[in-house]
């Protein structure tokens, strides 16, 4: 029976990994590869420990992973909220500059501390957009819209709330808001710049000046300081979840709830003063609509592999399969992790990510406690990796599709440089550790 799940979590694997190829949504096959393996375990009592309930079993694997897709929801909800009323419009002006080098440093700066507050894809998003503004030149903005990519995984690996992936491992208490900011922030640093580098030199000259950066204050019908508050209210509150988890030692989710109440009161509190003012208010920038249109094909995605991979830990196949690669490597974490980044370029890393957690259970001391070695390198290879390909990562396959980047053209243009910055991120995290500055 092991055998046969195992098939069945492999032929799923591979649906999710071809997704494009066959034009099935990758939540649909997460959604039965989840069904079908925990189905194949039930007829197998063996599976199940003396005294223990197949129903007790999967419930307490749902309350671990709802504990992610809460958070996701919430985040997800804030950010739009934010973006829907207009909360990132400033964020252009800060950005605006005739020089093209100096817009590319200030686009990959921003990007990549904003996608420590906010995920990746988000990010790339907001970035994309406001290109659009600022640069008419459709082959200088590949190589913005590249860098964004590459900035936003790099700036997702060091934030507790930045990735996918960092979430997960954060509410896994592998690793710590303090901890992996101080270990991981100098090697992303690192990560982006080289890349950014090499691609100014491809930069010369000015912006096209013709660019329409008017403000398009009537599309909103916030005014300008409300905008502003609304921006400060979602993204402060953000970067105030980490601190929460600290003070009151609540889960995560719990302190994202938080913020989006706050926002959520503080948006239904100016649209009823711009009502009374006899003015109309678009129903659709509402929080209650906003959180009806919530991209839920990506949570149920979340919901199924994470099940999924739930089920190979409790046939006792992940960590099987840990001791193995330990045995191969000879316990060389940085070869295992940064394999995993490679593979994180090719297939989704949501369910690498997950697969190493059942894999390798957090110790007391070492390289796999809480903070240690492996969990810090997982985080960071796992999200810088995936700009190695443009279908790597969440923010990659988004810019993807907006700017109609081709796979070829950042294979030939980009990989190699996105690798160039992956290695020496590593490089540098192991000169933190051996040498200790």
């Amino acid at each position: 029976m092991t055998t046969i799940i195992v098939c069945v979590f492999v032929l799923g694997y591979a649906g999710i990994a071809f997704e494009s190829g066959l034009k099935i949504n990758k939540a649909a096959i997460a959604l039965l590869m989840c069904v079908a393996c925990w189905t194949l375990y039930m007829f197998n009592p063996a599976y199940v420990p003396e005294g223990a309930s197949t129903d007790a079993i999967i419930e307490a694997h749902l309350g671990s992973t709802a504990t992610t897709l809460f958070f996701l929801m919430g985040a997800m909800t804030v950010v739009e909220t934010v973006d829907q009323n207009g909360g990132f419009n400033f964020v252009r002006n800060v950005l605006r500059t005739r020089s093209k080098r100096a817009l590319l440093w200030r686009i990959t700066a921003l990007t990549f501390f904003l996608s420590a507050i906010l995920d990746n894809m988000t990010t790339a998003i907001v970035m994309v957009m406001i290109l659009r503004k600022l640069v008419s030149d459709h082959k200088d903005r590949l190589v913005y819209a590249a860098l964004v990519i590459i900035a936003a995984n790099a700036g997702g690996a060091f934030s507790p709330i930045g990735d996918v992936t960092t979430i997960m491992l954060w509410n896994k208490n592998l690793i710590t808001a303090g901890g992996v900011i101080h270990e991981l922030f100098l090697p992303s640093v690192v990560s982006v710049v080289i890349p950014a580098y090499i691609l100014s030199l491809s930069l010369k000259g000015n912006v096209d000046d013709t660019v329409d950066t008017a403000d398009d204050n009537t599309l909103y019908d916030l005014t300008d300081g409300q905008r502003k508050a609304v921006f400060w209210v979602g993204v402060g509150g953000l970067v105030f979840v980490p601190i929460f988890k600290t003070i009151t030692h609540l889960p995560p989710f719990v302190g994202i709830l938080l913020v989006l109440g706050v926002l959520w009161l503080v948006t239904e509190v100016f649209y009823r003063q711009r009502s009374k003012g006899g003015e109309s208010v678009v129903i659709q920038k509402r929080l209650t609509s906003i959180i009806s249109r919530i991209d839920m094909s990506t949570i149920l995605f979340f919901l199924g592999i994470l099940m999924a991979v739930a089920c190979l830990q409790e046939i006792g196949v992940l960590s099987a399969l840990g001791e193995t690669l330990n045995d191969v490597f000879d316990g060389n974490h940085y070869l295992v992790t940064g394999i995993i980044g490679v593979l994180s370029s090719i297939v989704d890393n949501v369910p690498l990510v997950a697969g190493c957690m059942g894999m390798y259970p957090m110790a007391a001391a070492g390289d796999m406690a809480q903070d240690g070695l492996f969990w810090q390198l997982l985080a960071y290879c796992a999200g810088v990796g995936g700009s190695m390909l443009i279908i790597g990562s969440a923010a990659g396959v988004v810019v993807m599709g907006l700017e109609k980047i081709t796979f070829g053209w950042y294979l030939k243009r980009i990989s190699w440089v996105a690798f160039a910055g992956y290695l020496a991120g590593i490089l540098f995290y192991w000169a933190e550790k051996s040498i200790g500055f």
